[in-house]
């Protein structure tokens, strides 16, 4: 387990020594996302990550920061989810130091220049542009707007052009200033560290003033079952569909976790599962479908998706939702649990091998759940898991009054869509809202 250590602004860290590499990585995580959003900054999250890199004082122009991590060959990204943040840098040891001074720049010292938002605005308009128009990443978008309709995890991370357009610089600042402090930062430090890592955090992150927390999210609340699924369509007139059906289970510190993801894992997340033995293997019936396990803080999604021809679709969905319905009935097999349970550990093995996996592990522990437990202890988890744990799940989460169903394709209403799936999981009833 590794043990937190608490700038003097009360920012937490993390440090993740490993031997055997020359690099490290330096991770930033801010507990803030798109469903923190007011609707005056919808997409604010996402806008405020486009311009940590668009200059300092110390540093002008886009150009003064990413030329001085490119000088070293250094790796380096943002990204903005629905519940956080996150910005790092993989880099020589010996350039730590450079790592620590630019992003603890970027962070507190970005200048938000009117001029220079107005021009991101039109970027991340083509980003959302670009996400619309492909049907692979637009449909996990569809399905979550689907599941939690009306409450701002359903919201698209970067928002719209119309919100993007409306927003004004002195709300987004008012936001940024209102999440990035340090009660509300994670930072971690994993390869190969410099003896003097904490000293160099202290002299740049510690000397953030802290501030007033901010309230908390709205949880998301699943309230009873409904009679015809929640339905996204976008039509589209595609040869490949993509079609997925989406179940509400319990929150990522819950429990039944490690459960969900043995029961995500055994039905299609990977070559050898079940969906992609029925329905790949034996009836070619598309090219790509999987199954997998996703939450957040309080609420988490099964989700199945495939890419399909049309034309199969009616066949496809009849295999999908029969083996959904047989492993919620029957459960799995000693054979399939133990497989499963390794392919977790294997993976999770290969994954912390790299520093910003590693990071990125600890982080989002310490973020969620205010403490990190080491991959051990974690495994330990996934091995206590038992074919009874499994059956319960399935059968508690592969509810069909509360399935939620997303489609990219030549589908003009919810009625042209649902006459594909099986009649006795659904009553076939009203309209579908699109996606423009």
């Amino acid at each position: 387990m590794s043990k937190v250590h608490k700038l003097k602004n009360g920012a937490r860290v993390h440090l993740l020594p490993s031997s055997g590499t020359a690099a490290a990585t330096l991770l930033v995580l801010f507990k803030v996302g798109s469903r923190n959003e007011p609707m005056k900054v919808w997409g604010g999250s996402h806008f405020i990550e486009h311009l940590m890199f668009k200059g300092t004082k110390k540093r002008p122009e886009t150009i003064d920061l990413t030329k001085e991590l490119d000088r070293y060959g250094a790796e380096y990204n943002a990204y903005t989810g629905k519940d956080l943040t996150g910005y790092w840098v993989k880099i020589a040891t010996e350039q730590i130091p450079v790592a620590v001074d630019l992003l603890h720049d970027m962070l507190f010292n970005s200048k938000f220049e009117a001029a220079e938002m107005t021009r991101e605005k039109k970027v991340i308009i083509e980003e959302i542009k670009m996400y619309e128009e492909n049907p692979i990443m637009h449909l996990e978008d569809l399905l979550e707007e689907a599941m939690f309709d009306g409450h701002t995890l359903g919201r698209n991370i970067a928002g719209t052009a119309q919100s993007m357009t409306a927003m004004k610089r002195n709300d987004v600042i008012a936001y940024r200033d209102a999440y990035y402090v340090p009660e509300n930062m994670v930072i971690t430090v994993a390869g190969n560290l410099p003896k003097n890592i904490l000293e160099l955090l202290e002299r740049s992150f510690g000397k953030v003033k802290p501030r007033p927390t901010v309230a908390e999210h709205v949880n998301f609340t699943i309230e009873g079952e409904w009679d015809t699924p929640r339905v996204r369509l976008q039509e589209k007139p595609l040869e490949q569909i993509q079609v997925a059906l989406g179940f509400p289970t319990v929150g990522r510190a819950h429990k039944d976790m490690e459960a969900l993801k043995l029961l995500g894992s055994i039905l299609g997340g990977t070559m050898s599962s079940r969906l992609f033995i029925e329905v790949r293997e034996k009836r070619g019936l598309c090219y790509n479908v999987r199954a997998s396990v996703d939450a957040y803080e309080d609420v988490g999604v099964l989700t199945v998706r495939a890419g399909l021809d049309a034309s199969r679709l009616t066949l496809a969905m009849k295999v999908i939702v029969e083996e959904l319905k047989k492993i919620a009935k029957k459960g799995v097999t000693p054979a399939e649990l133990k497989m499963a349970k390794d392919n977790i550990k294997g993976g999770t093995t290969l994954r912390l091998e790299d520093s910003s996996n590693l990071a990125e592990f600890a982080a989002r522990q310490e973020l969620f759940h205010g403490t990190v437990e080491s991959a051990e202890d974690r495994l330990k988890k996934f091995a206590a898991v038992k074919l009874a744990d499994v059956q319960r799940v399935a059968r508690e989460v592969l509810n069909f009054r509360r399935v939620s169903i997303a489609a990219i394709g030549p589908y003009k209403n919810e009625a042209d869509l649902l006459k594909h799936f099986p009649s006795s999981m659904m009553k076939q009833e009203g309209k579908a809202k699109k996606s423009k």
